[in-house]
């Protein structure tokens, strides 16, 4: 397969954080953040259960002023510093009830509805304020004694109040691959039981402890399929914060093409030329992962490299692109 020349810095992604500067050396200079968390020209991206807070009317993000959550504040809930975009400072805050803010500030809804319809800057700073709020959600007490724990650098760190114990614990994050395995002109794409009308991806799964990432491409492509691959190859990678992975891409060739299908982990896996594909969006019996997803850019990166022009045109020509 060709190589796309196209450096995955500079692919589009609404999930990264492009223009942040995430001010790591102002973490622990606490007379500048209480400075910051007064100044009028602060942000703060509310966080409830996992969703983000959008103007009342469309898909706009609610970015608050100090004055709108100084109530808030004073409850000492969940605060971190994600960091400055232009020369705006912006904090996430976690919001623990509807009854904490008024209504005309806005509606929380699922990140994952919306995030195509956002820019690649809003996106991911909603997407940074729900892990790292969540992060917090799920570690209010020490995993080694129990004791709560306290936030320390801008919320950064949580460290456990035990003094006979004192761990720190920092943000998690789980490494996944997901690949598109490839064989002459197809691609080969499974679908969980429970997705969106025909919607197929790539073969995906969390990397196991010892493993390395090209052990853990090669075991889950023959769990999940039964075939066997060579040539693997790292394309690009993603933050996935549904809940908190890193997605890390990759093609890889199939050796074998007789699928064996795991029902547990799959309801189907199929080859698809890309004559296929373009005739199942045509008829809507196929469906693309969602556009912000690495999965589109695998199959879109490997589409794009046959003889029927590219994907995102395909899409628009026959469906409404997929969110």
């Amino acid at each position: 397969m060709r190589q796309r020349q196209q450096d995955p810095l500079l692919l589009p992604d609404h999930l990264v954080t492009r223009g942040l500067d995430r001010l790591s050396a102002r973490r622990r200079d606490p007379d500048w953040l209480a400075a910051r968390m007064t100044d009028a020209g602060t942000r703060f991206v509310p966080v409830l259960d996992g969703q983000n807070l959008f103007a009342p009317n469309g898909p706009t993000p609610a970015y608050l002023a100090p004055d709108q959550v100084s109530e808030l504040v004073a409850a000492r809930p969940p605060i971190v510093l994600l960091g400055q975009v232009g020369k705006t400072v912006c904090f996430a805050v976690g919001i623990r009830s509807t009854d904490a803010l008024p209504a005309e500030h806005g509606r929380f809804q699922p990140l994952r509805q919306t995030a195509a319809l956002l820019s690649e800057q809003d996106c991911a700073l909603l997407a940074l304020a729900k892990a790292m709020i969540e992060w917090h959600a799920r570690h209010r007490f020490c995993g080694d004694c129990g004791s709560p724990t306290e936030s320390r650098e801008a919320g950064h760190i949580l460290v456990c109040t035990n003094k006979r114990c004192g761990v720190e614990h920092f943000p998690r994050t789980d490494p996944a691959i997901i690949v598109l395995v490839t064989h002459a002109d197809r691609c080969l794409l499974g679908r969980k039981t429970g997705w969106p009308k025909g919607m197929h991806s790539a073969i995906a799964g969390f990397v196991e402890p010892g493993e390395s990432l090209e052990q853990t491409v090669a075991r889950e492509v023959k769990e999940e399929t039964g075939l066997d691959i060579e040539q693997i190859r790292y394309h690009a990678s993603q933050p996935w914060p549904f809940p908190r992975s890193l997605m890390l891409g990759f093609y890889a060739r199939a050796a074998t093409t007789e699928i064996v299908v795991d029902e547990f982990e799959l309801e189907t896996a199929r080859w698809f030329t890309r004559e296929k594909i373009c005739e199942g969006l045509r008829n809507s019996s196929f469906a693309l992962p969602s556009s912000i997803s690495i999965a589109r850019r695998l199959i879109r990166d490997w589409f794009d490299q046959g003889e029927r022009g590219h994907l995102e045109t395909q899409v628009s020509g026959f469906v409404p692109s997929s969110t």
